[in-house]
């Protein structure tokens, strides 16, 4: 072979490859830079208007002399307004976390293709070079080949989603709670009505993320997996 001829396959032989897939790693990591700019800024409107929500219903408790009649239905419509938009907000993290899946796994297509031109390198790098989907994860941290249920719930709640979803359901039972009272209910029954509904909506909105990242996973196309992914 000429010493002339760059190594690699031939598709990336020629001399404008290098240079194009150096600027779509740039675009990728300042599109995954965009997702995390989005999921701390949504998350902190959601939690500013949370507290000043509950600050606002304070200060009409102490305004009305103990809250007064038609305080539950200023709660109800508060809480309302309020878990509207932390279930907006979860919905759209979810939709980032699912884009910035994609601009890890294309971030790993390209390093697979830098390895491809200069095999030596592989040695350097601390993130993965395959696109399956256990490999784009494993940039997250090492985590053990078969994670306990336990282990996945704890890390679950660790995320920005998990979080929220824990938030949205606490909303969610205290709005079913100021229902309750709003009817005519005793503190008791909405007590129990406000727990029934919180522990219901932390499952579904727990179950309604792992479906769509089963969903997701399933759709995702590996092109370059690793030796060890399950086939």
């Amino acid at each position: 072979m000429d010493e002339a001829t760059p190594p690699g396959p031939p598709h990336l032989a020629d001399p404008r490859a290098l240079q194009i897939l150096s600027t779509e790693h740039w675009s990728l990591l300042t599109a995954r830079s965009l997702v995390y700019n989005e999921f701390f800024s949504r998350g902190s409107m959601f939690l500013t208007l949370l507290s000043a929500s509950l600050v606002a219903l304070g200060f009409v408790y102490q305004g009305g002399g103990g809250g007064g009649a038609d305080f539950p239905l200023i709660v109800v419509a508060v809480l309302a307004l309020v878990l509207f938009v932390g279930l907006a907000t979860l919905g759209r993290l979810i939709g980032a976390s699912s884009e910035e899946l994609k601009a890890l796994q294309a971030m790993n297509r390209i390093r697979h293709a830098y390895l491809e031109m200069v095999p030596t390198l592989e040695p350097y790098f601390s993130t993965g070079s395959h696109d399956d989907i256990g490999s784009v994860l494993s940039i997250y941290g090492a985590r053990p080949e078969r994670p306990s249920v336990q282990l996945n719930v704890v890390h679950g709640l660790t995320t920005m989603p998990g979080m929220l979803s824990v938030i949205n359901a606490a909303i969610a039972g205290g709005l079913a709670a100021a229902v309750v009272v709003t009817l005519g209910g005793d503190s008791r029954l909405a007590l129990v009505a406000g727990l029934a509904v919180g522990f219901a909506t932390t499952a579904a909105l727990m179950g309604l993320g792992v479906r769509t990242f089963e969903r997701q996973s399933r759709f995702v196309e590996a092109r370059f997996p690793s030796p060890d992914a399950p086939g």
